[in-house]
């Protein structure tokens, strides 16, 4: 179900149906859904391209929330609409601080100097 509506909330955005400033500046991916046990709540992770202005972004889909719910309602046949609520998604800056770690030199180094003595590969 969290992919449904993760797909209905991408097309809903990428054709504008939302007239929002904040939201039309610049393109927002939904990044996944995280739907309740009993699916009336639909956790949406978002990320604004270049992830700027992602409190803008977060603030103006909480403004049409019920006007997104309502649209996420007609495309995705559930027997109530689930409520929305918004996340910026954090696992982008978790992966570019793991890349970060991975060049720098103490990890280089160490990937260079191969298996320690003793240690069987």
């Amino acid at each position: 179900m969290g992919e449904l509506v993760r797909h209905a909330m991408s097309e809903i955005l990428a054709r504008a149906e939302i007239a929002d400033e904040a939201l039309n500046w610049r393109p927002v991916t939904i990044t996944a859904v995280r739907m309740s046990p009993d699916l009336k709540i639909a956790t949406v992770s978002v990320m604004p391209l270049g992830g700027e202005r992602s409190a803008a972004a977060i603030e103006a889909l909480d403004r049409h929330k019920k006007e997104l719910r309502a649209l996420v309602a007609r495309r995705v046949n559930l027997k109530f609409a689930p409520e929305l609520r918004f996340s910026l998604d954090s696992s982008f800056a978790a992966q570019a601080r793991i890349d970060a770690l991975l060049r720098s030199p103490e990890v280089a180094r160490d990937l260079n100097r191969g298996p320690a003595a003793g240690d069987e590969e």
